[in-house]
Protein backbone atom coordinates (compact mmCIF):
# COMPACT_ATOMS: atom_id res chain seq x y z
CA UNK A 1 0.00 0.00 0.00
CA UNK A 2 2.83 2.39 0.90
CA UNK A 3 4.63 1.88 -2.41
CA UNK A 4 1.39 2.19 -4.36
CA UNK A 5 0.46 5.47 -2.66
CA UNK A 6 4.00 6.80 -3.04
CA UNK A 7 3.97 6.05 -6.76
CA UNK A 8 0.48 7.56 -7.09
CA UNK A 9 1.38 10.69 -5.10
CA UNK A 10 4.60 11.18 -7.05
CA UNK A 11 2.80 10.90 -10.36
CA UNK A 12 -0.07 13.20 -9.35
CA UNK A 13 2.31 15.80 -7.87
CA UNK A 14 4.31 15.72 -11.10
CA UNK A 15 1.21 16.19 -13.24
CA UNK A 16 -0.47 18.94 -11.22
CA UNK A 17 2.80 20.84 -10.86
CA UNK A 18 2.94 21.52 -14.59
CA UNK A 19 1.98 24.87 -16.15
CA UNK A 20 -0.53 23.08 -18.40
CA UNK A 21 -2.48 21.96 -15.33
CA UNK A 22 -2.64 25.53 -14.05
CA UNK A 23 -3.95 26.67 -17.43
CA UNK A 24 -6.50 23.84 -17.32
CA UNK A 25 -7.67 24.93 -13.87
CA UNK A 26 -8.02 28.54 -15.04
CA UNK A 27 -9.96 27.31 -18.09
CA UNK A 28 -12.36 25.33 -15.87
CA UNK A 29 -12.99 28.41 -13.72
CA UNK A 30 -13.55 30.60 -16.80
CA UNK A 31 -16.02 28.07 -18.26
CA UNK A 32 -17.79 27.86 -14.90
CA UNK A 33 -18.00 31.66 -14.69
CA UNK A 34 -19.25 31.91 -18.27
CA UNK A 35 -22.04 29.46 -17.41
CA UNK A 36 -23.24 31.76 -14.64
CA UNK A 37 -25.75 33.66 -16.77
CA UNK A 38 -27.04 30.41 -18.29
CA UNK A 39 -27.86 29.06 -14.82
CA UNK A 40 -28.94 32.50 -13.50
CA UNK A 41 -26.08 32.45 -11.00
CA UNK A 42 -28.08 29.93 -8.97
CA UNK A 43 -27.11 28.29 -5.72
CA UNK A 44 -26.54 25.04 -7.62
CA UNK A 45 -24.19 26.81 -10.04
CA UNK A 46 -22.17 28.11 -7.08
CA UNK A 47 -22.30 24.76 -5.32
CA UNK A 48 -20.67 23.05 -8.31
CA UNK A 49 -17.45 25.08 -8.09
CA UNK A 50 -17.42 25.14 -4.29
CA UNK A 51 -17.81 21.38 -3.98
CA UNK A 52 -15.34 20.65 -6.78
CA UNK A 53 -12.61 22.87 -5.40
CA UNK A 54 -13.14 21.60 -1.85
CA UNK A 55 -12.79 17.97 -2.92
CA UNK A 56 -9.72 18.65 -5.07
CA UNK A 57 -8.09 20.72 -2.31
CA UNK A 58 -8.82 18.07 0.32
CA UNK A 59 -7.26 15.30 -1.75
CA UNK A 60 -4.28 17.38 -2.87
CA UNK A 61 -3.34 18.11 0.74
CA UNK A 62 -2.45 14.43 1.20
CA UNK A 63 -0.54 14.22 -2.08
CA UNK A 64 1.46 17.38 -1.36
CA UNK A 65 2.16 16.37 2.25
CA UNK A 66 3.41 12.96 1.10
CA UNK A 67 5.72 14.57 -1.44
CA UNK A 68 7.06 17.06 1.11
CA UNK A 69 7.59 14.35 3.73
CA UNK A 70 9.59 12.24 1.27
CA UNK A 71 11.61 15.24 0.05
CA UNK A 72 12.37 16.30 3.62
CA UNK A 73 13.38 12.79 4.67
CA UNK A 74 15.62 12.40 1.61
CA UNK A 75 17.24 15.79 2.28
CA UNK A 76 17.88 14.82 5.92
CA UNK A 77 19.44 11.53 4.85
CA UNK A 78 21.74 13.36 2.43
CA UNK A 79 22.75 15.91 5.04
CA UNK A 80 23.34 13.14 7.59
CA UNK A 81 25.59 11.39 5.09
CA UNK A 82 27.56 14.59 4.56
CA UNK A 83 27.95 15.02 8.31
CA UNK A 84 29.13 11.43 8.57
CA UNK A 85 31.54 11.67 5.65
CA UNK A 86 33.16 15.05 6.35
CA UNK A 87 35.98 14.57 8.82
CA UNK A 88 35.62 17.89 10.67
CA UNK A 89 31.81 17.76 10.82
CA UNK A 90 30.20 17.08 14.18
CA UNK A 91 28.34 13.79 14.01
CA UNK A 92 26.12 14.68 16.95
CA UNK A 93 24.09 16.85 14.56
CA UNK A 94 22.83 13.74 12.79
CA UNK A 95 19.15 13.31 13.63
CA UNK A 96 18.55 16.69 15.28
CA UNK A 97 15.43 17.09 13.14
CA UNK A 98 13.72 14.88 15.75
CA UNK A 99 14.28 17.44 18.52
CA UNK A 100 11.69 19.98 19.63
CA UNK A 101 11.52 23.43 18.08
CA UNK A 102 12.88 24.92 21.30
CA UNK A 103 15.87 22.56 21.34
CA UNK A 104 16.65 23.29 17.68
CA UNK A 105 16.37 27.01 18.43
CA UNK A 106 18.91 26.64 21.24
CA UNK A 107 21.30 24.80 18.92
CA UNK A 108 20.93 27.47 16.23
CA UNK A 109 21.57 30.24 18.74
CA UNK A 110 24.67 28.45 20.05
CA UNK A 111 25.96 27.95 16.50
CA UNK A 112 25.41 31.62 15.69
CA UNK A 113 27.32 32.66 18.80
CA UNK A 114 30.08 30.18 18.01
CA UNK A 115 30.42 31.44 14.45
CA UNK A 116 30.56 35.07 15.48
CA UNK A 117 27.24 35.73 13.83
CA UNK A 118 25.41 36.68 17.01
CA UNK A 119 23.65 39.91 16.13
CA UNK A 120 24.29 42.46 18.83
CA UNK A 121 24.08 46.17 18.04
CA UNK A 122 27.49 47.64 17.35
CA UNK A 123 29.28 44.31 17.17
CA UNK A 124 31.53 44.08 14.13
CA UNK A 125 31.28 41.16 11.76
CA UNK A 126 27.75 40.10 12.59
CA UNK A 127 25.74 38.00 10.19
CA UNK A 128 23.51 40.96 9.33
CA UNK A 129 26.50 43.14 8.49
CA UNK A 130 27.96 40.41 6.30
CA UNK A 131 24.67 40.03 4.47
CA UNK A 132 24.35 43.81 4.11
CA UNK A 133 27.83 43.99 2.54
CA UNK A 134 26.94 41.18 0.18
CA UNK A 135 23.70 42.85 -0.87
CA UNK A 136 25.45 46.19 -1.51
CA UNK A 137 27.56 44.45 -4.16
CA UNK A 138 24.49 43.94 -6.35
Amino acid sequence: MDRLFTAFATRIASIVGQPAMFVTAVFVVVVWAACGPIFAFSDTWQLVINTSTTIVTFLMVFVIQNSQNRDGAAMQAKLDELLRAVEKARGQFIGIEHLTDAQIGQIRAALERESGGHCEPGKAGTTHETVDRLLRRF
